[in-house]
């Protein structure tokens, strides 16, 4: 109740009051673009600090488990989709990639709740955090068929043809409003690897590995102690971009809105089993549990729009953002947290 109570928290549930009202929040333009890299910025930085004190040998396990659930929890997603909620072999191959991926917010928020409780975790989690953006895209594109699905048409499971209205994508991505040409894996690739915010996490991850805390310390006035304050206003723009998606996400099918609940709680599960398995502490856990239960709606967008042009996006958003974005903030993260405790206590 306490996480629920957490000033985050009130906030993400005040910005999706505004939305209900059918109010806007009058933020400026690009506010909500300049809170994040502000958050991607200080979250690298504290990464890369925590990072520099620890030992590679003891880590690199973690990262190359990390990669790896990456590239193979979009295999069980594509399953679960083809097989229960019986969508086309293209949607089910993007939707997959979204839970494949990870969701900075989710994490950030996951590790605000564990500096409320207490629970200390490792700078190597924000490195996990990059290396698990982009596996999960390549994995998508090889379940949709590869180059023979990204030619700009391909049939659903009734045989229709797929049409693609073309949305904005929250907070980053590519959007010109145009329609996409097909692209390939290398295309999909290096979209991922030269998003905008993983370059600016991983290279804010360097800076901080390279400073350490010496200069850190510096920096103290606009990257720690702003940090729950920037954390909340953003939060508050999420919780209303979050309730607008779920317009969009009343549209999808029950069982689609299942998985976008079930699927977190699977990954979770299998995150768990991977955290047990490396030994690691109870904050590490935690996110790496969260971590495989997020689900991607910056980077795998930005790149599908490329690389998988006729996936829909109004089935893939309102469903990473809209169901399981605020599942995973308002009910997932503590759920999590309370968990990894039982079973590694």
């Amino acid at each position: 109740m306490d996480a629920l109570l957490s000033a985050p928290i009130l906030f993400f549930g005040l910005g999706a009051a505004i939305a209900l009202t059918g109010a806007r929040i009058p933020f400026p333009e690009g506010f909500g673009k300049a809170l994040a890299a502000y958050l991607l910025v200080a979250i690298g930085l504290k990464g890369g600090v925590a990072l520099a004190g620890a030992d590679a040998g003891a880590v690199m396990p973690l990262l190359l488990t990390a990669a790896l659930l990456s590239l193979l929890m979009p295999i069980l997603g594509f399953g679960l989709l083809r097989s229960v909620v019986g969508l086309d072999q293209v949607n089910s191959a993007a939707i997959a990639a979204h839970y494949g991926s990870v969701s900075l917010v989710t994490f950030v928020t996951a590790t605000k709740l564990l500096e409320s409780q207490g629970v200390t975790f490792g700078g190597h989690m924000v490195a996990a955090l990059a290396i698990m953006e982009a596996p999960a895209i390549v994995s998508g594109l090889l379940l949709a068929g590869a180059t023979g699905m990204v030619s700009g048409v391909a049939a659903g499971g009734n045989g229709a043809t797929l049409s693609v209205p073309l949305g904005s994508v929250p907070l980053g991505g590519t959007g010109s409003g145009e329609p996409a040409q097909g692209g390939s894996i290398k295309d999909a690739i290096r979209e991922a690897a030269f998003n905008g915010s993983v370059l600016l996490l991983a290279g804010s991850l360097l800076v901080g590995l390279v400073i350490g805390k010496p200069g850190l310390q510096s920096l103290h006035g606009l990257f720690i102690a702003p940090w729950d304050g920037v954390l909340c206003l953003f939060l508050l723009e999420m919780g209303y971009l979050a309730t607008s998606r779920l317009r969009e996400a009343a549209s999808l099918s029950p069982r689609l809105i299942a998985f976008g609940i079930v699927m977190p709680l699977i990954g979770a599960v299998i995150g768990l089993a991977a955290a047990a398995a490396l030994g690691l502490g109870l904050g590490d856990a935690a996110l790496l549990v969260t971590l495989c239960a997020s689900a991607s709606y910056i980077a795998v967008p930005a790149a599908l729009r490329h690389a998988l042009p006729m996936a829909e996006p109004g089935l893939s958003l309102p469903l990473s953002l809209g169901i399981t974005f605020p599942f995973n903030i308002l009910v997932g993260i503590p759920l999590y947290l309370a968990v990894s405790r039982a079973v590694l206590s």
